[in-house]
């Protein structure tokens, strides 16, 4: 594991799940974790770099943005196509698993990397969120 504490914004609309996924997070990587589920607080924080990348469900009711409801897929294109953010690591979580289902979210998305919901290897995780972290600061 990287000895860098890396800031992690996991969002999801199940506050008791995140709060669970992100306690393992804290404890096996040491790494710092904010959790939301609000659009508004997603932007603010990926737009003045106070995370280091971002774990994103897909499945997000109630996210409204500019007037619509958004699903963490369009949240994270929004993110990706923003010149600001475009290089923002962001991770898909979902339940929807299906191999078809992966692979038109991530062409919606433009997200970095896909992890099915619920997480059942959190060493793996890690190491996907380190190494996508690597990969942008390169």
């Amino acid at each position: 594991m990287s000895k860098n504490r890396l800031k992690i914004l996991l969002v999801d609309d199940d506050y008791l799940l995140a709060k669970g996924t992100a306690k393992l997070i804290e404890r096996l990587g040491g790494h710092q974790v904010a959790i939301t589920d609000k659009p508004d607080e997603i932007f603010q924080q990926c737009q003045s770099r106070a995370v280091d990348i971002v774990l994103m469900d897909v499945n997000l009711p109630e996210a409204v943005w500019d007037g619509k409801e958004v699903s963490g897929a369009d949240l994270s294109k929004i993110i990706k196509n923003h010149p600001d953010m475009a290089d923002m690591p962001i991770i898909l979580i979902s339940a929807y698993a299906m191999v078809s289902e992966r692979q038109k979210l991530m062409e919606i998305s433009l997200a970095d990397d896909f992890w099915p919901k619920p997480i059942s290897d959190y060493e793996a995780l890690l190491g996907a969120i380190e190494s996508q972290v690597e990969k942008h600061l390169n």
